[in-house]
C-alpha cells in the first residue's frame, strides 16, 4: 500500500481509504460501489444532516445516553465543518443505496474522525461513527428528516424570497406602464384590447399564488421522521428522544419542527416531498408562461410582434451581426423544463415506498433541492435582467392597435354579431382601419364610433356601446 492510502476496517473486513480522507471504510465502499454519476448530495442537504447529528448529540447527552465529553466533541465537530470539508469529504454518489445509508455513514464517519480529535485531553474513549454519532438514529429516519429540513429551509430562506422579489418587480413594472393599451391575444391571434398593467398584474398574481401554495406545504415539511429509527417503532431510541430532539433542532435552525404524528408514514412514504415537488412544478409552469410571453412580445424586432424590447445582454449570434436574443427568458424556460422533468422523477421515486421504507431517498433529496435552487435563481434572473429593464415600443403598439378589426366586438350589442363579423372581415380583407369600415357599413356617426371603439374604454370591460340593435344600421 502506498503513502496515499491507509487501511480501515468495518464489519465486512478491510478497505483502503485515501490518507487525507476524514471518512472511513463504509464511505469508501460506497465510493467504490457507485461510480454512477458526478452528482453528490447537495450541500444544503448535508448541512441539514449535520444539524440533525448535532441536535441528536445534545439530546442524547440530556437523556443521559451520551457522555458530556463525547457529546461536546460531536457538537464541536459539527460546528467546525468548513466549505472545503463539505466539498471534498462527502463524495458518495446520489445513485447509491436507496435508504441513503451510505451518505448517513459518510456523515457519521467524518464527524467521528473530527470529534475524536476534539476530545479533551485525558478522555480515553474514541468517538464511534455508529455507537456515538449515530446514537438513537437510523439512516431510515435521518435521511427523510434531512429531506424535510433541507427543503423547508431552502423554500423559506431562498425560494419564497425570490418569488416575492419577482412579484414585486412585476408589480413595479406594471405601475410604470399603467394605462398603456395594447392588443390582447388569444390563440396567438388578435383579440380585444388590454392594458399592459392588466397583463402584467396577471403574471404577478400567478407568482403570488405560487408562493402561497408553497407556504401551505411548510407545516408538513416541518414534521420529522426522527425518532422512528429503522421501521417506525423507535427501537433503540429513548421514548423522549423525538420530542426533545425536535425542540433542539428547532432552536438550532430557527424554524418550528415537530415529530411526525406517525413515524411509519414518515419513514415508509415520501408523500410530502411529492406534494412539494408538484407545487414546484406549478411554479415552473408560471415561470414558463411569463418567459414565453416576454419572448413573443419581444419577437422581431421587425418581423415579429415587437411590442417590447428586452435588455441587450450579449451578442445573439456567431454569424449574424447585430442579432440580440431573449437569453434570460430562454434560460428561465429551460429551468422550468428541468423542474417539470424533476417532478416526474420525484413522483416515480415517491412510489418506491416498499413496506416500511422508501428506497429512492437520495434521488428525492437531490432532485427536490435542485428544483428549489433552480426556481429561486430563475425567478431572480427574470426579475432583475428581463422584467425590470424592458421598454415599450409605443409607436408600434399604437399602430397595431388602431388596425385591429377585433375592436368591432364592442359593436355586438348595437348591430349584432353577424353584422360586426362582416365589418371585421371587410377590414381584414382590405387592410383598412375598422373605424373607417364601420362608418361605411353602419349609420352610426364617426364620433360615436370613435367613442365605442376606443381601445382604452374596451380594456375597461363591460358593455361600451349600449344595449339593443341599431335600427338604422345598414
Amino acid at each position: 500500500m502506498s503513502d496515499q492510502f491507509r487501511t480501515e476496517q468495518d464489519s465486512l473486513g478491510s478497505v483502503e481509504v485515501p490518507t487525507d480522507a476524514l471518512y472511513g471504510a463504509q464511505t469508501q465502499r460506497a465510493v467504490n460501489n457507485f461510480p454512477v454519476s458526478d452528482y453528490t448530495l447537495p450541500i444544503p442537504f448535508l448541512r441539514a444532516m449535520v444539524s440533525i447529528k448535532r441536535a441528536a448529540a445534545e439530546t442524547n447527552r440530556e437523556l443521559g445516553l451520551l457522555s458530556d465529553p463525547a457529546a461536546r466533541a460531536i457538537i464541536d465537530a459539527c460546528d467546525s465543518l468548513t466549505p472545503e470539508i463539505y466539498a471534498h469529504q462527502f463524495p458518495v454518489d446520489v445513485f447509491q443505496t436507496g435508504s441513503g445509508t451510505s451518505t448517513n455513514m459518510n456523515v457519521n464517519e467524518v464527524l467521528a474522525c473530527i470529534a475524536s480529535d476534539h476530545l479533551s485531553d485525558g478522555v480515553e474513549e474514541n468517538i464511534g461513527a455508529n455507537d456515538h454519532v449515530n446514537m438513537s438514529q437510523s439512516s431510515n429516519d435521518v435521511i427523510p428528516s434531512a429531506i424535510h429540513l433541507s427543503a423547508l429551509l431552502a423554500i423559506k430562506n431562498e425560494l419564497l424570497p425570490a418569488l416575492h422579489h419577482l412579484q414585486y418587480a412585476i408589480e413595479q413594472k406594471a405601475q410604470s406602464v399603467s394605462g398603456v393599451v395594447k392588443n390582447g391575444r388569444t390563440h396567438l391571434m388578435d383579440a380585444v384590447p388590454v392594458t399592459f398593467d392588466q397583463e402584467l398584474m396577471g403574471w404577478a398574481d400567478q407568482i403570488k399564488h405560487c408562493g402561497a401554495r408553497l407556504e401551505s406545504t411548510l407545516p408538513r415539511l416541518s414534521e420529522l421522521a426522527q425518532g422512528g429509527t429503522a421501521v417506525g417503532t423507535g427501537l433503540n431510541a429513548h421514548p423522549e428522544f423525538a420530542t426533545l430532539f425536535a425542540q433542539k433542532l428547532s432552536a438550532r435552525c430557527g424554524v418550528a419542527l415537530s415529530p411526525a404524528d406517525n413515524f411509519f408514514t414518515a419513514i415508509a412514504t415520501q408523500d410530502t416531498a411529492v406534494e412539494v415537488s408538484g407545487q414546484l412544478k406549478t411554479c415552473a409552469v408560471a415561470l414558463m408562461k411569463i418567459a414565453n410571453d416576454l419572448r413573443w412580445m419581444n419577437s422581431g424586432p421587425l418581423a415579429g410582434i415587437g411590442e417590447i424590447e428586452l435588455p441587450s445582454l450579449q451578442p445573439g449570434s456567431s454569424i449574424m451581426p447585430g442579432k440580440v436574443n431573449p437569453v434570460i427568458a430562454e434560460s428561465v424556460a429551460m429551468v422550468a423544463a428541468r423542474v417539470m422533468g424533476n417532478d416526474t422523477t420525484v413522483t416515480i421515486a415517491g412510489q418506491s415506498g416498499n413496506f416500511q421504507l422508501n428506497v429512492m431517498l437520495p434521488l428525492i433529496a437531490h432532485t427536490l433541492l435542485e428544483s428549489i435552487q433552480l426556481l429561486g435563481n430563475g425567478a431572480k434572473l427574470l426579475a432583475d435582467k428581463a422584467i425590470a429593464g424592458f421598454s415599450l415600443k409605443q409607436e408600434r403598439i399604437a399602430r397595431a392597435l388602431s388596425r385591429n378589426p377585433i375592436l368591432v366586438t364592442a359593436l355586438n350589442p348595437i348591430i349584432g354579431y353577424e353584422k360586426a363579423a362582416e365589418i371585421a372581415k371587410t377590414a381584414y380583407r382590405t387592410g383598412r382601419p375598422v373605424l373607417d369600415v364601420a362608418e361605411e357599413m353602419t349609420d352610426i356617426s364617426r364620433e360615436r364610433l370613435q367613442e365605442i371603439l376606443d381601445p382604452a374604454r374596451l380594456a375597461e370591460g363591460g358593455i361600451i356601446g349600449g344595449l339593443g340593435q341599431n335600427k338604422d344600421a345598414k
